[in-house]
């Protein structure tokens, strides 16, 4: 049976019942997540920039911050870590001597390669309680969630007023 159809038969889900279900299903989720990539000695944090610099190539540590959701502070210390490791090395831009970039080193390439294989298919197995059908149509649902949060301001739909301290008169 298809998500949606699944869906279809309830007739009503509160937005805060559909909450804490997302968080629930989240945070169970991720629990898995972690210990498939702890079995390797790495933090979450230090997969995802490994597997960023695997398929995107080498980038700079604000654009590895982007693509992982890390801050420029944590982004920096995980490239610390993974430097220590020997797993990436900074590198020079040519156009701007000034801007640096993070290259994974063979080390680390032959690493996060066996990792991201391994965790492939931790994530295979932890999504097959889906049908393709059903994964489709969640990727379309949760996609759509997440894009149209991103769009939505929602401090402008409680009907209070943001403050901003330059606006406060002292």
């Amino acid at each position: 049976m298809h998500l949606l159809s699944c869906m279809a038969k309830q007739v009503s889900v509160s937005a805060a019942k559909l909450w804490t279900v997302f968080a629930k299903a989240h945070r169970a989720l991720s629990a898995h997540v972690e210990a498939s990539i702890a079995r390797h000695g790495l933090c979450l944090s230090d997969f995802m920039a490994l597997e960023a610099l695997l398929h995107k190539g080498p980038l700079a540590v604000g654009e590895i911050g982007d693509r992982v959701l890390l801050t420029s502070g944590s982004m920096t210390a995980a490239v610390d870590r993974l430097e220590r490791q020997g797993l990436v090395r900074r590198g020079f831009v040519k156009e701007d001597r000034r801007a640096r970039v993070i290259h994974l080193t063979a080390k680390g390439e032959r690493l996060v390669k066996g990792v991201f294989e391994e965790h492939s298919r931790d994530l295979e197995i932890l999504m097959g309680a889906l049908d393709s059908g059903e994964r489709a149509q969640l990727y379309e649902l949760v996609k759509k969630l997440g894009l149209s949060a991103k769009e939505t301001d929602a401090l402008s739909h409680t009907g209070r007023k943001r403050s901003n301290a330059g606006d406060q008169k002292k």
